[in-house]
């Protein structure tokens, strides 16, 4: 059952002579010899069509560059198995047409080739691999030692990916489904540019979440929906998004992954899905209603909720590594189709080069590996109905041979395609590569998550910065990273949370991660928190810890919603949701993982979801808080003020050196008559203006209200000391006075006049 080069052979390649390679295996069991028409090399994937002379079948194309021979195999219900032969061949795509194969029909492929790991070559046709184009899938991995195209065992660890297992696979992995052709086309349904919400990014609130833990314990939701697009399309789910106000959905992965073997072993699961193995198929397991391509049409009946409602729907997206890991991983698909042709190699071709982490990194450069990936997104926005994509590690696919480049081929063809130029674009902007850092380095069109705000207005609420230069610069849209190349303060994703990472209750409740139950002895998951645990480790019964933690939850919220840029909350942390001090829930799938909706009852953690709703409809309402562009600091007008000024406790205009003083407390004047922007008609925009005020101190202070020509009186609309907001915000203020303003708060005043 094994194949390895023989030790001629492998002197041969070390030397870079030519060499033989090991023979091609038997075709093995399943039977052969079903008619194949020539077909067509375009469209890649499986397609249904009626073909010649009014037959009905299916069109199948695979690309790779190097095979000797590819064959398509079909399984019926039963799992019995019939090899097709593709033998033709038409730049580098393998195709023909297999009369009768109707939508449902489960299938993969075979692709024979070279087995010759020290030049990279790792085709091995006892793998049954899946079609990288394949629009829904059937079936979970479970990773049995079949699935590698490698022997797992060998008694020499070090050589095992040198020697080739040839135990078939096909019992042990999912299957590509072949969709229907109208399906897949979105035939029937409208997707027209007027039905999609379209909200301008200045007007963006972005809510991150999974699509199966927000549901999983949502009392609203129909117990065999919870978990499921249709889970997340029902009204009671919908509701609470509506009430919150915001706009857009950033689902947690949704192409079809497969589990890690490192948590099968331990009975556990990849929960967050950072494990892509189908670029075009929704995953699976999150379809209430079937498998066998019903899972397309359910997403989509999704998006079109969704839309109904006004929120937008992004996909976050994972173009720079797939499930198969290094090479010592599982051969799933691409290794086995092409593995030169879709991977970064290192400079031993043998090993991967790389840059995410996770074992491997697409060879995005290569012009097959673009065209998969800008194929797929064109897909999701066209055919399933999307809006928008958050790219995972985005600075892998930026990089050219070996440099992040912003000029490279997957920035410039994204910036030219006339489908995906116009859609939400946002970049993690960084992998773990050297040089791989890139926050505020993304072209126009771009946005990114910005973990600059993120660490700063962290490190402000728990007493951590040496001084408020950092934070003024996060409050009013990161000008010194985004203000260069016609970009603009929605460039950046302000974030205080993530799903990687401390949920925001658990943020003011630990100091150190607690992630015992990942089963790596606490290993995993970072170590730089900027978390402040307001006196206690974990739970506790301490009424005046816990009053303070809100408090912090309510400071933190409010300064993420008052601050320009795009506000991005995490599902649950308007709730107060808690992982127990676990940083990086990756793994549980379980009630760690899940939203837990029964905090609603509780009357402390409802104050604060209305609180949330409360700051983005203040957001929403008020243009000044939600600018088109950055601040000048000058006055746009004869008759204006400056469009943004600071100042300190005593109610005094910061100086430069204010800003590299010690200090707790900062004040920001936001002029609603200084907005450099004209509506539709061409009027210029006037609003309210504002005077925000955040002390990070733990003793209350006075703080002067800045008189003439700045204001007269002042209206208290928020007050984050308040559990309930309703009882004391309305009060107004005469400039010049002073006002108490308590220990960790933030005060949002309205000039009046």
């Amino acid at each position: 059952m094994y194949s390895a080069p023989d030790q001629q052979s492998r002197g041969a390649a070390a030397s870079g002579a030519p060499r033989e390679h090991a023979p091609r295996p038997p075709a093995g069991p399943g039977s052969s010899g079903a008619a194949v028409w020539p077909g067509s090399p375009q469209p890649l994937g499986a397609r249904h069509h009626i073909g010649p002379g009014g037959v009905e079948g299916t069109n199948f194309a695979l690309w790779s560059a190097g095979a000797e021979a590819v064959e398509v195999c079909l399984f019926d219900d039963d799992g019995n198995e019939t090899r097709c032969a593709l033998t033709e061949h038409t730049h580098e795509i393998w195709h023909g047409f297999v009369p009768g194969v109707r939508p449902g029909t489960r299938y993969g492929y075979r692709v024979h080739g070279r087995w010759d790991p020290w030049t990279g070559a790792r085709w091995n046709p006892a793998k049954l691999l899946l079609d990288p184009y394949a629009r829904a899938v059937d079936g979970e991995y479970a990773l049995p030692p079949e699935v590698y195209g490698h022997v797992r065992d060998w008694p020499q660890p070090h050589l095992a990916d040198t020697v080739r297992d040839e135990r078939d696979s096909a019992p042990y992995v999912p299957k590509g489904v072949v969709v229907d052709s109208a399906l897949a086309a979105g035939a029937g349904d409208e997707w027209a540019d007027d039905r999609r919400p379209k909200v301008p990014w200045p007007d963006s609130v972005i809510y991150e979440l999974h699509v199966r833990g927000f549901t999983m314990r949502h009392p609203g939701v129909p117990p065999e929906l919870r978990g499921t697009y249709a889970g997340l399309a029902h009204p009671a789910a919908i509701e609470h998004l509506t009430r919150l106000g915001v706009t857009a959905v950033e689902l947690l992965p949704v192409h079809q992954f497969a589990h890690e073997d490192h948590l099968l072993r331990r009975g556990l699961r990849n929960h967050w899905g950072y494990n892509s193995v189908g670029y075009f198929a929704p995953h699976a397991a999150y379809s209430a209603s079937g498998t066998r391509g019903q899972q397309v049409g359910e997403f989509r009946r999704m998006v079109r909720a969704l839309h109904a409602a006004g929120i937008e729907v992004i996909l976050d997206v994972v173009y720079n590594h797939t499930a198969e890991g290094s090479e010592f991983g599982p051969t799933l698909s691409l290794r086995g189709i092409d593995n030169r042709g879709y991977y970064r190699l290192a400079d031993d071709p043998r090993r991967y080069a790389d840059y995410t982490g996770c074992g491997n990194t697409l060879h995005v450069v290569q012009p097959q590996v673009l065209r998969l990936i800008t194929d797929s997104l064109r897909y999701w926005v066209q055919e399933m109905g999307v809006d928008g994509f958050r790219f995972d590690l985005a600075a892998a696919l930026a990089r050219s041979m070996h440099d992040v480049d912003m000029l490279s081929p997957f920035l410039a063809v994204i910036a030219q395609d006339p489908v995906l130029r116009r859609v939400k674009l946002i970049a993690e902007p960084w992998d773990v590569g050297a040089g791989g850092y890139q926050v505020g380095a993304f072209p126009p069109l771009w946005t990114e998550w910005n973990d600059r705000y993120r660490n700063t207005v962290r490190d402000f609420w728990r007493g951590a910065l040496p001084d408020v230069r950092d934070l003024g610069y996060r409050l009013s849209g990161s000008s010194d990273l985004y203000a260069w190349g016609g970009r603009r303060p929605y460039a950046s994703v302000n974030f205080v949370t993530a799903h990687d990472g401390f949920t925001l209750r658990d943020l003011v409740s630990y100091e150190r991660k607690h992630n015992e139950a990942n089963g790596e002895d606490n290993r995993d998951g970072t170590d730089d928190n900027r978390s402040w645990n307001c006196g206690a480790e974990g739970e506790t019964g301490d009424e005046g810890i816990r009053a303070l933690r809100r408090r912090q939850l309510r400071n933190l919220l409010a300064t993420l919603l008052l601050s320009t840029g795009v506000p991005m909350l995490v599902a649950g942390d308007e709730m107060g949701r808690t992982q127990g001090g676990n940083n990086n829930a990756y793994c549980q799938d379980n009630e760690t993982g899940w939203v837990d909706w029964s905090l609603l009852a509780d009357p402390g953690w409802r104050a604060l979801c209305d609180l949330v709703s409360r700051l983005i409809a203040l957001r929403r309402n008020h243009p000044v808080l939600r600018r088109r562009a950055f601040f000048s600091g000058r006055a746009h007008g004869p008759e204006g003020l400056r469009d943004l000024a600071w100042f300190t406790g005593d109610g005094r205009e910061m100086a430069e050196p204010d800003w590299y003083a010690p200090g707790a407390t900062l004040g920001m004047y936001l002029s609603g008559r200084d907005i450099p922007q004209r509506d539709a008609r061409g009027v210029p925009v006037v609003d309210d203006s504002f005077l925000v005020v955040l002390h990070a101190g733990h003793e209350p202070r006075d703080f002067r209200l800045p008189g003439p020509p700045w204001g007269r009186e002042y209206e208290l609309v928020a007050d984050t000391s308040l559990e309930e907001q309703e009882r004391e915000p309305g009060t107004v203020h005469p400039a010049g006075g002073e006002v108490a303003v308590p220990a960790r708060s933030v005060l949002v005043w309205r000039v009046v006049t």
